[in-house]
């Protein structure tokens, strides 16, 4: 079975790595900062009532898929995806946007399809590219690849500030579906691909149902507009963005003690891209759910309250969304998440 540590990337590592990091950080002066959603964002208090929420992100190992087919249309597209939905589960609504692009040497044509990708976002986004930094860095990257990050910058009320502690047992938890991998997984998914299938980025795959370099390069969804009217209504006890980890590995980052969620794995379908990949890896159902989304964006925790006004919005808008489970009492010492029923595999 392939594994995503196999593939060189070590989730419990980079995990113990954010806790000495977040004990070092932690020093006079940084007492002040407003405790958000699973560390998804920093919120930097300017009054007593509002905060402004800072995060920052990349577009991880999917930049040498992109690099290799000389395609950065959607790149920058995934860059502000990825900060925007990291900044909304703090409950802000994102404002500005600077990304930082290097490479060894400029080439016009691609930084140009990178900067339209990166307004199309922040325009999905509904906020301001405000700047950035280009850099030439020759000997430092080889020719033809790139390195890129983002940085986004909104503004939150205290009183809709999501921490988790609102989230209590009965609370309902609502899925948006992702596109595909979004940005998370790559490292897993490229040796697949191609090294153990040896397959061509142009190589078309039947189970797929399309080229498999075009199959992975698809966007990451911005979930901001689909949650604007949500989140201004107050309907949702937490988010949680499935990125690096998955569901066990995100969505016990906004539950407190004393609860538990519990996953129905057949409440949704999972996208024939999952698929083939667990096919191709012969990757058990603990492995992929740590992996991969498997096709869960994000998730919402809504109260049961608010269930029915959620779902209807959602409708109003043509969202696709997945009942897939609950919350539930627990004890804090046992693991966060549960799983009931199989992957729809």
């Amino acid at each position: 079975m392939d594994t995503y540590a196999k593939a060189g990337v070590n989730i419990a590592r980079s995990e113990a790595f954010v806790e000495r990091l977040k004990k070092t950080a932690s020093r006079p002066g940084h007492t002040t900062l407003w405790k958000g959603a699973g560390g998804y964002a920093a919120v930097v208090p300017v009054s007593d009532q509002l905060g402004i929420a800072l995060t920052t992100d990349g577009v991880g190992t999917k930049l040498l898929i992109a690099c290799e087919l000389g395609k950065l249309e959607t790149i920058g597209i995934d860059l502000v995806a990825m900060c925007a939905n990291d900044l909304v589960c703090v409950g802000a609504k994102p404002s500005a946007f600077l990304d930082y692009y290097a490479t060894s040497k400029l080439n016009d044509e691609h930084a140009d399809a990178l900067i339209k990708g990166i307004l199309e976002g922040c325009d999905q986004a509904d906020m301001m590219l405000v700047g950035g930094e280009t850099a030439e860095m020759p000997g430092f990257y080889p020719v033809g690849e790139y390195d890129l990050a983002g940085f986004i910058v909104g503004a939150v009320e205290r009183k809709k500030l999501l921490t988790g502690k609102a989230v209590k047992p009965g609370d309902v938890l609502v899925a948006l579906p992702s596109a595909g991998l979004h940005t998370n997984g790559y490292s897993l998914a490229r040796k697949l691909v191609f090294d153990v299938a040896r397959l061509k980025p142009e190589t078309y795959v039947a189970e797929v149902g399309n080229k498999i370099g075009a199959e992975l390069l698809k966007p990451h969804l911005c979930y901001a507009p689909a949650l604007k009217n949500i989140l201004a209504r107050g309907w949702v006890s937490a988010l949680a963005h499935i990125t690096g980890g998955g569901i066990p590995g995100n969505l016990p980052r906004v539950l407190p003690s004393g609860v538990q969620a519990q996953v129905d794995l057949g409440a949704w379908p999972v996208p024939s891209l999952f698929k083939y990949l667990a096919k191709i890896g012969k990757i058990e159902t603990d492995e992929l759910l740590q992996s991969f989304n498997l096709g869960v964006g994000m998730i919402m925790v809504v109260p049961q309250a608010h269930v029915q006004s959620v779902e209807a919005d959602l409708k109003r808008r043509r969202e696709k969304y997945f009942r897939i489970g609950r919350i539930e009492r627990g004890d804090s010492g046992k693991a966060r998440v549960t799983y009931t029923g199989s992957l729809r595999l």
